[in-house]
């Protein structure tokens, strides 16, 4: 189970890290961090030492009830971070998080390798043929609605049957406009409440019928810290765990905040498959 960045042919059948590096004042966990170009590079050289395969940069917070960003604001703070820490560690597979067609080119055109769409293409009528033309890699994520309003779409019949039929859908239309690489992420968060959270998790490993790579990006989510009654800043272990669970169920990506953490726990997950 390859994909191919760049010419660089990544095998994720064994699980490999996504490190996050946020570029917007409000995301739930490390807004405002990277205030400058210095921290910026050095949580980039941070991330990439402790064993991240890739980065994926958002410049849109889609936290529930985010605000919303102007393409001209979010392409203003995308673009010169893409350039800069490729300039400066050229060889860093860099993931764009943006549900816009125009933002996904431009930030393709100047460096980046894959594009990770938390609707889909459901937002951006335009994404698909996009990414079709551009010839990357790209993760559609399961989202109903918008950031602003997702949490007041959490009716489902079924809940994992209805994200497969989603994904089976979103995966045809895609491929009809000759996209490849196809990376599949359910969602955690994103219109769904918190016990349909651990309902997801729980019954992961149905998504191997689809037969994608599977992306889980749980790290420090709310599911974890409102269940433990704690905050983002102090749930790093339940994050651990929840990894833990999700490579055991058949996660080829693990997009997390912490990537040492996140590569200690691949590789002890290894060694009981071994």
């Amino acid at each position: 189970m390859t994909i191919n960045c760049k010419g660089k042919l990544i095998d994720l059948s064994s699980p490999k890290v996504m490190g996050v590096l946020n570029i917007t004042p409000n995301s739930f966990y490390d807004g405002g961090a990277h205030k400058n170009e210095s921290d910026v590079l050095k949580h980039v050289e941070q991330m990439l030492n402790e064993g991240a395969t890739f980065i994926d940069v958002g410049a849109y917070s889609s936290r529930p009830n985010a605000d919303h960003v102007s393409e001209t604001d979010e392409l203003k703070r995308i673009l010169p971070i893409v350039e800069l820490v490729l300039k400066a560690f050229p060889e860093t597979l860099l993931s764009i998080d943006t549900f816009r067609s125009n933002v996904a080119k431009q930030c393709v055109e100047a460096g980046a390798c894959m594009i990770n769409d938390i609707s889909a293409g459901m937002l951006d009528k335009h994404m698909l043929q996009t990414i079709a033309d551009l010839h990357v890699p790209y993760i559609m994520m399961h989202m109903r609605g918008t950031p602003q309003n997702m949490q007041q779409k959490t009716d489902y019949s079924n809940l994992v049957k209805d994200i497969i039929f989603y994904f089976s859908e979103r995966i045809a239309a895609a491929k009809a406009l000759g996209i490849v690489d196809i990376i599949i992420d359910p969602g955690f968060g994103f219109a769904k409440n918190l016990e349909q959270n651990f309902d997801l998790l729980n019954k992961l490993e149905l998504f191997k019928l689809i037969e994608k790579p599977l992306l889980v990006g749980v790290s420090r989510k709310s599911m974890i810290y409102k269940t433990l009654n704690t905050s983002a800043k102090n749930a790093l272990n339940g994050t651990s765990v929840l990894n833990t669970i999700a490579l055991q169920k058949g996660a080829s990506i693990l997009r997390v905040h912490d990537v040492k953490e996140a590569m200690e726990c691949v590789t002890l997950v290894k060694l009981l498959s071994c």
